[in-house]
């Protein structure tokens, strides 16, 4: 009896999720899966209805950036690579909106997300413009790199763009009490980064082959930057309003891409965005690039149903317990890279 109760109350779960998701669309909801009739099943809500047959799809890219699959068994760059196959087979949807408000993240993820969005612009032919929230640094810059237009508020905190990996050491505190690694190893960098080695005994050229990684990943976000913010020039500077023609790269950009963050009116100056104002300014940016007068904004949110209410519960651990204290603090691995900015690397 009571596994029935527990049944009939997830059932009814179900029920309300579903209509609370008719009701954020005011019965405009359209589902459907992901690509090839696998990966995350996406609703259509308006976001805001024009009356108009245009869409403008929204895609948001909230929090730190991570390659790993959450509780819906999904990670963000396969829900974001639907969205935009979403977006790229309506022929109703003539731009999308990228939402950024994110420190950044694992490089590998931010990577992808990046060149999906470089690939949705070439297939489909339509303009992805980016609206930076309060935050969008580092991976959050990197994903709106390739992006045809970028809009920041003044306030916004961008930039950041550099490569960070850290690692602890604490072999000085195994030596205090009394606790003494064993290894074995099949080479002298095997055990790279591990925090039981004695700093003494570590090779010289060990922490150059560690800095060699970090530059080539560094020099890869710097060529994504250039390369995004050169087409998107390209494109705009055919406007024959010069507001329209964007910003380039200033000549002493890379001064300016040495981990340090940004405001919205720095970024401005230094060719990093193309527009200071809000999300409404980007809409109106989007309307004006895509050429079309109005549109109704619509998202694609995930789909919850009695199968993934599940599915958490299957994966849930009896012994954990969650403390709740405002802050999302990133769970970094050491040894892996990431593009994240220093405000949320400590």
């Amino acid at each position: 009896m009571i596994f029935a109760f527990i049944l009939l109350a997830l059932l009814i779960l179900s029920v309300l999720m579903n209509l609370g998701s008719a009701a954020m669309g005011s019965g405009h909801v359209r589902m459907g899966k992901g690509a090839h009739g696998v990966g995350p099943r996406l609703d259509e809500i308006v976001y805001e209805d024009n009356d108009s047959l245009n869409k403008i799809a929204i895609v948001e890219v909230n929090g730190v950036i991570m390659g790993r699959e959450t509780a819906s068994a999904f990670s963000i760059v396969e829900v974001i690579k639907a969205q935009l196959k979403r977006a790229q087979e309506d022929d109703r949807v003539k731009a999308v909106i990228l939402k950024v408000d994110s420190p950044g993240g694992e490089v590998l993820a931010s990577d992808e997300i990046a060149r999906a969005i470089t690939d949705f612009q070439t297939k489909s032919a339509k303009p992805v413009i980016a609206s930076m929230g309060s935050l969008a640094a580092s991976g959050g810059y990197y994903v709106s790199a390739p992006c045809r237009w970028i809009v920041a508020n003044e306030m916004t905190i961008t930039g950041s763009i550099g490569v960070i990996m850290s690692s602890y050491n604490y072999r000085g505190l195994m030596d205090k009490v009394g606790l003494l690694p064993v290894t074995y190893k099949s080479g002298k960098h095997k055990d790279m980064l591990s925090g039981s080695r004695n700093p003494k005994e570590i090779p010289e050229d060990e922490q150059q082959m560690i800095q060699g990684l970090i530059n080539e990943t560094y020099n890869k976000f710097r060529s994504v930057v250039q390369t995004g913010r050169d087409k998107a020039h390209d494109k705009n500077k055919a406007a024959t309003d010069p507001k329209d023609a964007g910003r380039a790269l200033s000549s002493d950009w890379t001064n300016f891409a040495d981990g340090r963050v940004l405001s919205g009116t720095e970024a401005l100056q230094r060719g990093f965005v193309d527009q200071l104002g809000t999300f409404d300014d980007a809409v109106e940016r989007t309307k004006k690039i895509s050429g079309i007068k109005d549109a109704n904004l619509v998202m694609y949110p995930q789909r919850f149903d009695l199968s993934d209410v599940l599915k958490i519960f299957g994966k849930s651990d009896a012994k954990a317990i969650k403390v709740e204290l405002g802050v999302n603090m990133p769970n970094l691995k050491a040894g892996q890279l990431y593009f994240l900015s220093s405000t949320f690397a400590q």
